[in-house]
């Protein structure tokens, strides 16, 4: 590989995409992961960065456009850490990310099985049923500039509800006028963090306002100007996180106004949310993913099904139409009272909840003998625990479904599976992130029978 020079202009081609959305251009045998590049066109980049393996280039100019790319629709792409796409073809974007399932399948997982499809959404606008607006030290409220922790101020995005977006704008023009301190995360000191926002099918919103401490000046102001900047509001909830660190939420809720849960529908279902619940941000998208999820799970009527990592018990609720019973396992309890209320106000009688952590609740169940015909996870972006594949694995489920937000931890998952002989059958890619480098997938595992140890 030859040594690239930093600030050198350089010709090349885009031959694909890396996992977090940039092109791919290879000069002199050196990779360099280029922005807001499309696949196919001829570049003249400067290098900006030399990395161990690698090189950070920019654009300097388009040589050859590729009929994939399009004006991007938002003023704040490439300066908002949130979309990488928006310079390109939905078709395109589609194409990326069911490269970066099939790459992380290969690369990661040593597997010859790649996904069969990649679910798109009808409406890649506006689709982010949950938003978290952080608020910087000199009182912007918006996103995080890429690869930093500088607040860029944001009026409108492509990928948020617009109540959202009013309910931030209403926060912040508050501190403004009431000289309401904003949170400096290197001192530790002010007031506002965050504003979250919850929004459901109806249009109606959730908002939580999370403080250093436990109350605000100006509280029922702050109502107020939320109500008209958004009138569906159910609910404007506080949250105290005097915690130094980038963990979002504090432990202590309390509500200035209205209710502190957001009630929506999800695949036929009625759910009650509250602030912390885990709860898929693209409805329709959901639906999708969950259908898929259902499909692969083989369901009869007969089987016992374990749903870990439930949040407010959608996926178990959902599979629990098809299984003689469901079990959901979560350890917010927020999200656990709520998969309670949500299956006795939808009539489902065979679904029971546990609280706690998934590898302790596994661990439990398979002490308790425990045998589900399904096993279904769909844990966080870091993937599963060893003990938890390995009390997965000790249960002896004829299928496992798992859904992941992260192909490289899936991949990773899949492997310490298959040392204890389940095998990867089927996968899906599913865009339920439009806009943005996250793609989520669903694979299907059957136990082979020949390598359980």
């Amino acid at each position: 590989m030859e040594r690239l020079l930093l600030n050198q202009a350089y010709t090349g081609t885009v031959e694909g995409y890396s996992s977090e959305g940039l092109g791919i251009v290879r000069i002199n045998g050196a990779v360099v992961f280029v922005p807001r590049a499309v696949r196919g066109e001829e570049v003249r980049l400067r290098i900006v960065k030399a990395m161990k393996t690698s090189y950070a280039g920019e654009i300097e100019e388009i040589l050859t456009a590729s009929p994939e790319r399009v004006e991007p629709d938002c003023p704040y792409f490439g300066e908002c850490g949130g979309c990488v796409y928006r310079h390109m073809t939905y078709a395109e974007e589609l194409q990326s990310k069911l490269q970066k399932v099939n790459d992380a399948l290969r690369r990661i997982g040593g597997l010859t099985l790649r996904a069969e499809e990649i679910l798109g959404a009808e409406n890649p606008l506006h689709y982010r049923n949950k938003a978290q607006y952080p608020v910087g030290a000199d009182g912007a409220v918006g996103f995080y500039r890429r690869r930093s922790h500088r607040v860029i101020p944001v009026e409108r995005c492509q990928i948020c509800a617009p109540a959202a977006d009013e309910t931030a704008g209403a926060v912040g023009a508050w501190m403004k006028k009431y000289g309401v301190s904003p949170y400096d995360e290197k001192t530790g000191k002010g007031l506002v963090r965050h504003v979250y926002v919850r929004t459901n099918r109806a249009g109606e919103s959730l908002c939580c306002v999370v403080l250093n401490g436990k109350n605000a000046p100006r509280e029922p102001e702050l109502a107020a100007m939320i109500l008209a900047a958004a009138p569906k509001t159910v609910g404007v909830v506080l949250n105290g996180n005097v915690s130094r660190g980038n963990v979002i939420l504090g432990e202590r809720y309390r509500t200035l106004w209205g209710q502190d849960f957001l009630m929506d529908e999800l695949c036929g279902l009625e759910f009650k949310l509250s602030v912390p619940s885990f709860y898929q941000v693209n409805r329709e998208q959901a639906e999708v993913l969950y259908g898929k999820a259902v499909e692969f799970a083989g369901l009869t009527g007969t089987e016992t099904v374990l749903d870990l990592y439930c949040g407010a018990g959608t996926i178990t609720l959902a599979m629990s139409k098809a299984a003689k019973r469901v079990i959901g396992a979560e350890i917010v309890p927020e999200a656990i009272e709520n998969a309670r209320e949500n299956a006795a106000r939808n009539g489902i009688s065979n679904a029971e909840f546990f609280l706690g952590d998934a590898a302790d609740i596994a661990a439990k169940l398979e002490r308790e003998g425990l045998r589900p015909d399904v096993i279904c996870v769909d844990p966080p972006r870091k993937g599963l625990a060893p003990e938890v594949v390995d009390s997965v694995a000790a249960m002896g489920p004829a299928r496992v479904v798992y859904v992941s937000c992260d192909p490289a931890t899936l991949a990773r998952d899949l492997k310490r599976f298959a040392e204890l002989g389940y095998r990867a059958e089927r996968a899906v890619a599913a865009d339920l992130f439009p806009g943005t480098a996250h793609v989520e997938c669903l694979i299907l595992m059957t136990y082979c029978g020949d390598k359980r140890k």
